[in-house]
């Protein structure tokens, strides 16, 4: 059997439009959903018109290779998903929809309150600002739990404006994902009341799926002899939208189970407070590795020990090229307002203690950080920008 896909544009103004054939998509009565926005392309020219009858949502991706793809979201995967999340986060209630809804965290919004049988707050369109959060929280007053969905970007910026901050300490639960988030800025903002939960998970399994480093009920975690991060569980995509090949890519079966293959390094990291006594480390993607001096080093691993330097608000470090090193590492930062900006020296001497190769070999500092999709810094532009920065530089 098979549904036929109906495109919905996906803005701030169709959120009722979209959010009702969701919900039509999800109890069968409607077609599948494929949400449309102007800034990501096509899956394929030639993309089927119909998908299976279990598929609710098609959510188009670009991928960390830029390759347009449409990931197919069951309405079972999707109910797993949202029933796991309430129980986690203490129970349904009103989301604020802060993010883009063409990508699976924004979407995810409008599905748990078509679960919950409520409405989401919608901020309004344009550059997300402390100032326009503040404002739609407030329109949250009648809610009985408040909950949003950010990415570390958006949270930075709340914390940095005293209206937003104090918006923020009013929700339940604050999902944080999209991205990887610093431990600096997490604790920071737990110091200031705010209720966050850090979240992994990618549109292959209807987005987070392991809040805090432990698995939603019914998600498995497992690593490859490599390292690879395997995610298995009710909340995994039925496959590509006419993708077979990607499909035998990214899932396997092991021991008749289902597995979905990520592109990301990680650690499963005793902790008696956690259920089953780990937690999933997650050490950054298998293509980020720098290979410097013949070193190989995880960049995620140096972020997390800069983000304690004092000065550094946001950090991305990445391979620029180098004939001596192949690639020197680069820590490209955004000075935290109000401080003074660190020095080559200060991030040289935190990262030291991972071993000599994982010390930057060059400072960049920057305004912003370039970002892609919902939020996602963009390695690819960080280095361009910082090759550019070093060569006029001289």
């Amino acid at each position: 059997m098979s549904r036929a896909v109906h495109e919905v544009l996906s803005s701030a103004s169709t959120v009722p439009e979209l959010t009702a054939a969701i919900a039509r998509a999800l109890d069968g009565t409607g077609p599948a959903v494929l949400p449309v926005a102007p800034d990501l392309g096509l899956p394929d020219p030639g993309a089927a018109t119909t998908v299976p009858d279990e598929v609710a949502l098609v959510v188009r991706t670009s991928g960390s290779t830029g390759t347009p793809r449409g990931v197919l979201l069951g309405a079972a995967a999707l109910r797993a998903s949202g029933s796991a999340t309430e129980a986690r986060v203490g129970g349904p209630g009103r989301w604020l929809l802060a993010l883009p809804t063409a990508h699976v965290a924004g979407l995810q919004v409008l599905v748990r309150s078509v679960l919950a049988g409520t409405s989401p707050v919608v901020l309004d369109p344009g550059p997300f600002r402390p100032e326009a959060f503040a404002a739609a929280a407030d329109l949250l007053t009648d809610a009985p739990r408040r909950l949003t969905s950010l990415v570390p970007t958006q949270l930075h910026r709340l914390l940095g404006s005293p209206a937003g901050t104090r918006a923020l300490a009013t929700f339940d639960a604050v999902l944080l994902g999209g991205a990887a988030a610093s431990p600096a800025l997490v604790a920071e903002a737990r110091a200031a009341g705010v209720r966050v939960v850090t979240t992994y998970g990618m549109s292959e399994t209807c987005g987070g799926c392991v809040y805090d480093g432990v698995p939603l009920d019914g998600v498995r975690v497992d690593l490859d002899e490599d390292g690879r991060v395997l995610l298995a569980g009710p909340v995994l995509a039925a496959g590509y939208l006419d993708r077979p090949d990607l499909d035998a890519e990214t899932f396997t079966r092991r021991d008749g189970v289902r597995w979905l293959r990520t592109s990301d390094l990680g650690e499963l990291v005793p902790d008696d407070a956690a259920p089953g006594g780990v937690r999933l480390r997650v050490l950054g993607r298998l293509d980020d590795v720098v290979v410097t001096g013949g070193a190989k080093v995880a960049p995620a691993a140096v972020e997390r020990a800069l983000h304690d330097v004092p000065g550094v608000g946001e950090v991305c470090v990445v391979g620029v090229p180098d004939p001596e090193w192949g690639q020197a590492l680069t820590a490209v930062v955004v000075p935290r307002p109000g401080t003074a900006a660190p020095t080559l020296a200060d991030v040289r001497d935190a990262a030291r203690t991972l071993g000599a190769a994982s010390a930057p070999r060059h400072l960049v500092l920057v305004d912003a950080l370039p970002v892609r999709g919902p939020g996602k810094t963009d390695r690819q532009a960080v280095m361009a920008l910082a090759t550019a920065r070093l060569a006029a530089d001289g």
